[in-house]
């Protein structure tokens, strides 16, 4: 997998790993309970946006672009959208939320568009 899909990195495992850990955070912290903060109304879609940027920012840097960075762009998108569903469904202190969903299909699809910029390949300049 690593030589067809990820980029030429010095320790592909590594990252590929550290990257699977943070999207399963994503999972677990919008699953559990949430903290009891007083936040403005509306600023968890910034925390969506954000968590969902980093990924697909971060997929950026570990993925070929192409058929690599389409894939995992639809599936961060369907794991958001999932999420939402599993959110309404199977807990009793979150609910389901389409507007939830948009936030983080937009900050995948601007993480995913830093493929474009000169950043896209940051982590292979920095020896990673």
């Amino acid at each position: 997998m690593s030589g067809r899909w990820l980029k030429p990195l010095r320790h592909p495992r590594f990252w590929l790993g550290v990257w699977l850990a943070a999207v399963l955070t994503v999972i677990v912290v919008c699953l559990i309970p949430p903290p009891p903060l007083a936040l403005p109304q509306g600023s968890d879609k910034v925390e969506h946006f954000l968590a969902y940027f980093l990924l697909g920012g971060s997929a950026v840097q570990l993925f070929q672009r192409g058929r690599a960075l389409l894939w995992i762009a639809v599936g961060l998108v369907l794991m958001g959208v999932g999420i939402e569903f599993a959110q309404g469904a199977l807990t009793e202190t979150r609910m389901a939320d389409p507007a939830d969903a948009l936030a983080n299909t937009v900050g995948v699809v601007v993480g995913l568009a830093t493929a474009l910029t000169p950043w896209r390949d940051l982590l292979l300049r920095l020896r990673g």
